[in-house]
C-alpha cells in the first residue's frame, strides 16, 4: 500500500538521552548536588519558539494605532493557555524566560506607538508607576507568576491488581485485640496473660446486675 514508518514516531532511545512528546521533553539527568537520578518533563526548544512566535506575531498584527488594552486581550489568553499545558513540569525557568521575551515585545510595541518619548514617561503611562505593562482594565499576563505543579511519584501507594490497598493493611483496634486474643499474648481482653485478684492487690470485678 506504500505506507512507510515515520522514524521520528517509530525511534527508540534511551531515557537518558530523552525524548520529544506532544512538546514535552522526557529526560533523566542527575539531581544538582546529589548522586541521585531522576526522570523529568519539561517544555521543549521547539514548543517555546513556537510560543514566542505567537508574541512577535500578535504584536505585529495589532497596529500601533490600537490602545494597550486591543494588544492585551490577544496576548493574554495564548500565554496563560500555553502556560496552562505546561504547568505540570519542570516549567518554571521556562515561563520566566517567556515572562521576559513578553515584557521586551510589548515594550517595543509601545515604543513604536510613542516613539517621541522616554522610558520613564512610557513607564508612567502604561506601567502604573511599575515595570509590567498594564492598561486601566487589565494586565499583561506574567507567566513567571505560574506555579507548577510536579507529578509526585507514588511507588507503592499505587496498588497492584489482586492484591489489597495499603491501607487496608493497617489493623484496627478490633482486628489487634483479635490477634492478642488468638495467640494469648499478655494485655490481650481476657487472655491467659492477664492476672486478676489477690495476686495483683486487686479484686475481680463483680458484675453489677439489677433484677426486673
Amino acid at each position: 500500500m506504500g505506507l512507510r514508518l515515520s522514524p521520528d514516531k517509530t525511534l527508540i532511545t534511551h531515557v537518558d538521552e530523552g525524548l520529544d512528546f506532544l512538546g514535552w521533553r522526557i529526560q533523566r539527568h542527575r539531581t544538582r548536588g546529589t548522586n541521585r537520578r531522576y526522570v523529568y518533563t519539561y517544555p521543549t526548544k521547539k514548543a517555546l519558539r513556537a510560543a514566542m512566535a505567537t508574541v512577535q506575531t500578535l504584536c505585529r498584527q495589532v497596529g500601533t494605532n490600537n490602545p494597550l488594552d486591543a494588544l492585551l486581550l490577544r496576548l493574554n489568553p495564548a500565554l496563560r493557555g500555553w502556560c496552562a499545558y505546561f504547568r505540570p513540569g519542570v516549567s518554571a525557568a521556562t515561563f520566566g524566560y517567556l515572562g521576559h521575551y513578553a515584557w521586551w515585545q510589548v515594550g517595543r510595541w509601545l515604543r513604536r506607538k510613542h516613539a517621541r518619548i522616554t522610558w520613564k514617561e512610557l513607564r508612567r503611562r502604561h506601567c502604573g508607576s511599575g515595570w509590567w505593562p498594564a492598561s486601566p482594565e487589565r494586565q499583561l499576563f506574567n507567566p513567571a507568576t505560574v506555579h507548577t505543579t510536579r507529578y509526585q511519584y507514588r511507588g507503592a501507594v499505587i496498588p497492584s491488581p489482586g492484591r489489597p490497598r495499603p491501607k487496608d493493611l493497617t489493623p484496627t483496634r478490633d482486628v489487634w485485640r483479635a490477634r492478642c486474643t488468638e495467640t494469648c499474648t499478655p494485655g490481650s481482653g481476657g487472655g491467659p496473660g492477664k492476672r486478676t485478684g489477690r495476686k495483683t492487690g486487686t479484686a475481680p470485678r463483680a458484675d453489677l446486675t439489677i433484677d426486673p
